[in-house]
């Protein structure tokens, strides 16, 4: 989606890990590793942005990771808080609110989305640091951190 507002908008970034590697995308217009996300769209949550980039850019079906508290009351629906919450400059006039959650894939069918990246891969630790183009620290801190909690032999078709 484009850009809702001139000067701020917010975004998911979803790192799924399975088996001690991460999922990373090339992305095709910024030439950059990252993981999978994009703009959270005006008729929807950021779980839900979540769960739709990560099918649409994959074609995995993902479980966001994280606690959801127990108030959802008529009216009132809790949401599974992103891991981290981050601010990065688009350019000079433009910055996103990323809400970064960690996932694991729990079906689907892994499927590169060409016409938005150049590749996806499941990456390792070290891994990380021999990517071409060189992952900025900020994504490859996030990326070891993912692996660090939802790391870990699981049994799964993918």
């Amino acid at each position: 989606m484009a850009h809702i507002h001139e000067k701020i908008d917010f975004t998911v970034a979803i790192f799924v890990v399975q088996d001690d590697r991460v999922l990373l995308i090339l992305h095709r217009n910024l030439k950059k590793w990252l993981p999978l996300g994009g703009h959270i769209e005006l008729d929807e949550d950021p779980e839900q942005a979540a769960l739709r980039e990560a099918k649409e850019e994959s074609g995995l079906d993902v479980e966001l990771l994280g606690e959801r508290p127990p108030t959802t009351e008529p009216g009132t629906r809790a949401l599974i808080a992103p891991r981290f919450l981050d601010i990065h400059r688009i350019h000079e006039t433009h910055e996103h609110i990323g809400m970064i959650y960690f996932a694991r894939p729990i079906g689907g069918s892994l499927a590169l989305a060409e016409e938005e990246h150049h590749d996806i891969r499941w990456c390792s630790d070290a891994g990380l640091d021999e990517l071409q183009p060189p992952m900025s620290n900020a994504v490859k801190w996030y990326c070891r951190q993912a692996l660090r909690e939802a790391g870990g032999p699981r049994v799964s078709s993918l």
